[in-house]
């Protein structure tokens, strides 16, 4: 069944449903969910699951790829990054979500919103909310014994925001040594200038990275650019 909009936009609009309604989210979720058609949003958000191109992307990305996966905010990342990594539970790789965003709470609750049972992934999926994360912490995490296994980042601009910490190319530099020498994938999120936004393209490339410190963008071997629904995986290295 097609949406009407893309799963990031319905969820703005429940969001602003049980504003103007003043009722719980989730039943604003279900609510919008049942304009669409579907019995509950978790129905839903397992249909579009199947639709979205996570699994298509995990399948083109190779052991050793360091991938950036870049989008303004509001357009899908933080979800895409999500889905990938179910997709590698669900692909029996060892998963890992290391977010200097969020709280654990905030992201066993998306992982619901995309239809995901917490008892199947809470086991599988390594969820890592540390104020200690950074290149080496993820590097030590992952360890050597995880062999194929698929890490995310949430997000890049936020490895360095300590000052304790390498500077953002050097660690950038650290996780693509790791990846080749491991076979493992990592995947970076990134923010997107909002200049941007005032260009005519429709969707960001590599001259759009908010990089408020220098990184050498080669050590990264595959970019993934969103927007409008839309998304775009390029090789850079």
């Amino acid at each position: 069944m097609k949406l009407s909009a893309p799963i990031y936009r319905l969820k703005r609009q429940a969001r602003l449903l049980a504003r103007a309604s003043d009722i719980p989210l989730h039943a604003a979720l279900d609510q919008t969910a049942r304009n669409e058609g579907f019995r509950a949003w978790s129905h839903l958000a397992a249909s579009a699951f199947d639709h979205r191109p996570a699994h298509e992307m995990l399948a083109q990305l190779s052991p050793g790829d360091l991938v950036l996966l870049g989008a303004r905010p509001g357009h899908g990342k933080t979800l895409m990054g999500l889905e990938l990594a179910i997709a590698a539970v669900q692909a029996g790789r060892p998963a890992f979500f290391f977010t200097l965003e969020y709280n654990e709470g905030v992201v066993f609750d998306r992982l619901e919103m995309l239809g995901t049972d917490r008892k199947m992934v809470e086991n599988r999926l390594a969820v890592d909310t540390s104020d200690d994360i950074c290149a080496d912490h993820i590097i030590d995490r992952i360890g050597d014994g995880s062999s194929g296994a698929v890490a995310i980042i949430d997000y890049l601009q936020l490895l360095d925001q300590r000052r304790r910490n390498p500077e953002l190319d050097v660690q950038i530099k650290a996780l693509r040594t790791f990846a080749s020498a491991t076979g493992s994938i990592i995947v970076a999120l990134s923010q997107i200038d909002r200049a941007f936004e005032t260009t005519d393209r429709s969707i960001p490339g590599l001259e759009d990275i908010h990089l408020p410190n220098p990184v050498d963008i080669s050590a990264f071997t595959k970019a993934c650019f969103m927007h409008g629904g839309e998304a775009h995986l390029e090789t850079i290295a």
